[in-house]
């Protein structure tokens, strides 16, 4: 029996990435798979490159009619709605760390019969993810926070982001911004030794921070627990952890106003995001910023200088042909495996199996 899988379209405002890339539907085709691809206009790749290799295109958004047997692949989750979900979705949810609104997304597989496995908890069989967005988070991340300290030096606000055409344009912009390189800001990474903080660190030596001026710090340096003074001691904090458990806060709006004028903080970029997430350990914002909105100000009054938070959940998108191929071409090896993923494929029984372990929790909050 041919295995199909049908790629959707993302509704997500700027999203311009793809879980699957025409590099990576032709090997599944060569496999013996039939790709289904919806007609996108703000995806990073044309509908032409698709159909170039074999897939087969259909309207944008029709995934919803689409025969309840065929996988649905996207990446950022749904629009909110009521509706039951039948499909076998593949995505980012959003919805097992108990964010906002988890047990509702959650509800509408229970109702439609469907399934979720989500791109977040696809591991290997050491635990590790098998594909994740993570080195271009925190190299995005750190160049939007480069940019907005760029502003902040103008005593501006960050205007709108736009995705570059590729990572050399990237870096030539931030440097531009910077009056032409990174050189004399100090930046502190916490999270450091992962694909995250291994993003932003390169980030910042490309764009020519000195070695000294990189603090990078990871689960030995934040074992102490925060708040952490040294946060304040930097340009720009880019907290690219990933958080499982409550753990005492990085930062907070007393510390920041405790110091007064000698704070030299003006930038904090969350690229871990974990904004409706109630540990959230960098709790002096409380909203998602946006491509279009890339910052929000700390409220602290009159009395100290002013201090930014980009909380931009997509990051990656400021990149989206690499950060696309890099992505799809990890998922790939997986995604071979779809054909068995009900009996021998690990990688995608063991999400099911958390699947369902998280709607019943969910069935739980619901009742009560």
């Amino acid at each position: 029996m041919v295995q199909q899988l049908w790629l959707r379209c993302e509704k997500k405002a700027f999203e311009r990435r793809s879980a699957l890339t025409p590099t990576t539907a032709k090997k599944l085709i060569n496999a013996g798979f039939e790709i289904t691809v919806e007609r996108d206009p703000q995806r990073i790749f044309d509908d032409a490159e698709f159909e170039a290799v074999g897939c087969t295109l259909v309207s944008n958004n029709s995934w919803p009619s689409a025969p309840t047997d065929i996988p649905i692949i996207g990446l950022k989750e749904l629009p909110a709605s009521d509706d039951p979900l039948p499909h076998t979705h593949i995505q980012f949810a959003h919805c097992y760390k108990k964010q906002a609104g988890w047990a509702s997304v959650l509800d509408r597989f229970r109702r439609g019969g469907g399934t979720l496995y989500d791109l977040e908890f696809l591991t290997d069989a050491k635990g590790r993810r098998v594909a994740a967005f993570g080195f271009h988070a925190g190299f995005a991340g750190a160049a939007a926070g480069a940019l907005a300290l760029g502003a902040h030096r103008k005593r501006e606000r960050l205007g709108p982001l736009e995705p570059y055409l590729n990572e050399t344009a990237m870096v030539n912009h931030v440097k531009e911004v910077l009056g032409g390189s990174g050189k004399g800001v100090k930046a502190l990474v916490i999270g450091a030794l992962g694909r995250c903080g291994n993003g932003a660190v390169d980030l910042l030596r490309k764009i020519g921070l000195d070695e000294d001026d990189i603090i990078k710090w990871d689960m030995a340096e934040t074992a102490k627990g925060g708040p952490f003074q040294e946060i304040l001691d930097v340009d720009i904090f880019i907290n690219c952890i990933y958080l499982s458990s409550a753990i005492p806060p990085f930062l907070t709006t007393e510390q920041i106003v405790a110091a007064g004028q000698s704070r030299k903080l003006a930038i904090a970029v969350d690229v871990s995001c974990d904004t409706t997430n109630p540990f959230n350990p960098i709790p002096i914002y409380d909203i998602n910023t946006t491509f279009s909105n890339p910052t929000v100000p700390v409220e602290l009054g009159n009395v100290v200088p002013s201090l930014s938070v980009i909380s931009i959940d997509h990051l990656p998108t400021l990149l989206p042909r690499e950060a696309s191929e890099q992505f799809s071409a990890d998922l790939l090896p997986s995604l071979l495996e779809l054909p068995k993923r009900q009996f021998s494929a690990r990688v995608w029984t063991d999400a099911e199996k958390l699947f369902k372990e998280k709607v019943s929790e969910a069935m739980g909050v619901q009742h009560t």
